[in-house]
């Protein structure tokens, strides 16, 4: 009896032994909220509808262009990459509840992608991110606070911070307006505040500053007075630092006021595809003035970066016209899986954090400044590439050669950038 209860004993630690080893020998399945051992989970809120939604409902749409790209061609570590959309309306309070859906319903891995100052630091806050070690990657913001990893430990930014974009105009007025009169219209918030602290390290003097409340811009005569005041003070060159509405609307205002200073319009406003959803004629008023941007021009199909992303378009986003909207929403794809990839096969929320902080320096940009993530900054771009808007909107480098100019959103100096960006990987899937 005893021999025969010995021998179940052996042949049942047998199979435990048996199946101990096929446990060990079967891939590790990550334990983390939006991981499965075949899928990845992420989530965007941004306005799909209301006043910032014209060109902006555009980036979910190639985002998940590019992932189904990467999906098609075998995914990021084995994994396939799904993005669950919420309208926010460019509501801060709406932008919140929203965010909260996508972690506690939806359960999402990361946010990616979530648009305005306003919007990106209420969820920040109210949603606890640092606190849950939720990443929000590449933020469609260039407010300069959401770089600094103690106050926001679990976001990168994907913009060049305004401070450091205001550096760059004032560089440019130091060149070639010198001691002219220069004129200010700015968004009064975090977002014109953070430009105004820019100007002032350029040591920029303006004849004439004219803040605005966000949304203002679209209450009827707010942005004539705009033009009646620039026409009192007669500015050489007028700054407008603010949303695409806002320069939609002081355009149209100052063609019928027939007034024709010459115009820099700053990265977030100088949207032809959102100012040309207020007025089709508008775009036509741009042509002349001067915008910036970190990206290779959206008609530059000679750039290898804007060719693939040209290709995934046609054929997973179909029907959508190419521009600089769907170039920022495949940049931040193209950037998430890289992060992703680097992060290995055990994906965890604090495992890709640490791998966009250590390896970014590597990760292919399609972007023309280098990327300035590390352990102890989460600043994304670092400079910009100044140009000029045709008849049809497009902007255009200024003698068909991007001149960068790269900085930080301190005391450094603007300089010539040097950076020589790394080659786009095999059919733009990470390596």
């Amino acid at each position: 009896m005893i021999g025969k209860n010995r021998r179940k004993l052996i042949a049942a630690s047998a199979v435990i032994a048996a199946g101990s080893m096929l446990l060990a020998a079967a891939p590790a399945q990550a334990a983390e909220q939006g991981v499965t051992g075949s899928t990845i989970k992420l989530g965007i809120t941004i306005p799909m509808t209301g006043i910032a939604s014209p060109g902006y409902n555009k980036i979910p749409g190639a985002m998940k262009a590019y992932f189904n790209y990467v999906n098609a061609n075998g995914g990021v570590n084995g994994r396939k990459i799904t993005l669950v959309v919420k309208d926010d309306q460019y509501i801060p309070t709406l932008a919140v509840a929203k965010a909260n859906e996508l972690i506690l319903k939806d359960k999402v891995f990361a946010l990616i992608g979530t648009l305005g100052t306003a919007s990106t630091k209420a969820i920040s806050r109210s949603a606890q991110l640092s606190a849950r070690g939720i990443p929000a990657l590449f933020v469609n913001t260039g407010f300069s606070g959401f770089a600094d990893k103690k106050a926001y430990p679990t976001s990168f930014s994907l913009l060049p911070s305004y401070q450091m974009e205001a550096k760059v105009i004032g560089k440019y007025l130091d060149d070639n307006y010198a001691g002219k009169k220069i004129g200010l219209i700015y968004q009064d918030d975090d977002f014109g505040v953070d430009a105004l602290n820019g100007f002032k390290q350029a040591g920029i003097n303006f004849a004439v500053k004219i803040p605005y409340a966000s949304g203002s811009q679209g209450v009827a005569g707010v942005a004539g007075t705009w033009i009646t005041k620039l026409q009192a003070a007669a500015p050489d060159v007028v700054i407008l630092f603010g949303v695409s509405s806002a320069t939609a609307a002081a355009l149209g205002n100052a063609y019928a006021y027939k007034y024709s200073p010459k115009w820099i319009l700053g990265s977030v406003g100088g949207d032809a595809t959102t100012i040309a959803a207020a007025k089709k004629e508008l775009p036509y008023f741009m042509a002349g003035a001067k915008g910036l941007s970190f990206a290779p021009a959206p008609t530059d199909s000679s750039d290898e970066y804007i060719k693939m992303f040209m290709d995934v378009n046609a054929t997973y986003n179909k029907g959508v016209t190419f521009d600089n909207n769907v170039v920022a929403g495949m940049t931040s794809a193209f950037l998430a899986v890289q992060a992703i990839k680097s992060a290995g096969v055990n994906l965890t929320r604090k495992g890709l954090i640490a791998a966009i902080e250590k390896n970014s320096a590597s990760f292919a940009n399609p972007g023309l400044t280098p990327l300035g993530y590390s352990a102890t900054s989460h600043v994304g771009a670092t400079g910009y590439w100044i140009g000029t808007y045709d008849a049809t909107g497009a902007l255009k480098p200024d003698g068909g050669k991007y001149t960068v100019y790269t900085t930080d959103s301190g005391t450094g100096a603007v300089v010539l950038s040097t950076y020589k960006r790394p080659a786009m990987p095999a059919k733009g899937l990470p390596n």
